[in-house]
């Protein structure tokens, strides 16, 4: 008697919406290089995510005075960050979630995204969020794209901590949230070699 074997598809990765990737040392020569990215979403037609640790050289003043913030300079000197390669002109707030604006979305219990006017006029009079975060611009990937990356062992997954998110320095979230793993990831080379 034979027996049947039946074909499974290979079940797709979870959903990574709250999850930070941690680049891996793979992608050294790439726009992407030591950086930690904040998934937002994640579906089967793609992913949407922040980088938390690539300042842009610029602060909230700048972004106050293309906005024409004349209510309030609070936060001025507060970093902009560049969240990825695709629309750099628009701009992403992660932010705790005490309050919502026109645009705001709930990514996890602790983290919220907006990408609304309202909240940058809000932050500028002190009326904003606790803790938050501005991006410019945003990583994003086609469908199926992350898993093939995940796949080639460019990016590690672990689920995202608010603390990393909004408490530590800007430069020590890559090694923060790969330390988290137990591990460090200046430790292992980007490239293959032979013993």
């Amino acid at each position: 008697m034979g027996q049947k074997i039946e074909h499974t598809k290979q079940t797709p990765l979870s959903n990574l919406r709250n999850h930070f990737l941690i680049a891996m040392p793979s992608l050294n020569e790439s726009i992407f290089s030591h950086t930690i990215t904040y998934i937002c979403d994640h579906s089967e037609d793609g992913a949407m995510g922040l980088v938390i640790n690539q300042p842009l050289g610029i602060d909230m003043s700048e972004i106050y005075q293309q906005l024409d913030c004349n209510d309030g300079n609070h936060h001025a000197t507060h970093a902009v960050l560049s969240g990825g390669p695709v629309q750099p002109e628009r701009g992403f707030i992660l932010h705790s979630p005490e309050q919502q604006w026109e645009s705001s979305l709930a990514v996890s219990k602790d983290i919220m995204l907006t990408a609304s006017r309202d909240i940058i006029d809000a932050i500028s009079r002190n009326q904003g969020p606790q803790k938050f975060l501005v991006a410019l611009g945003y990583a994003g990937w086609d469908k199926g794209q992350l898993e093939e990356e995940i796949a080639s062992n460019s990016w590690l997954t672990i689920p995202a901590e608010p603390h990393i998110v909004f408490d530590t320095p800007i430069e020590q979230r890559w090694a923060a949230a790969s330390k988290s793993l137990g591990i460090d990831l200046n430790l292992i080379s980007g490239t293959a070699g032979h013993a």
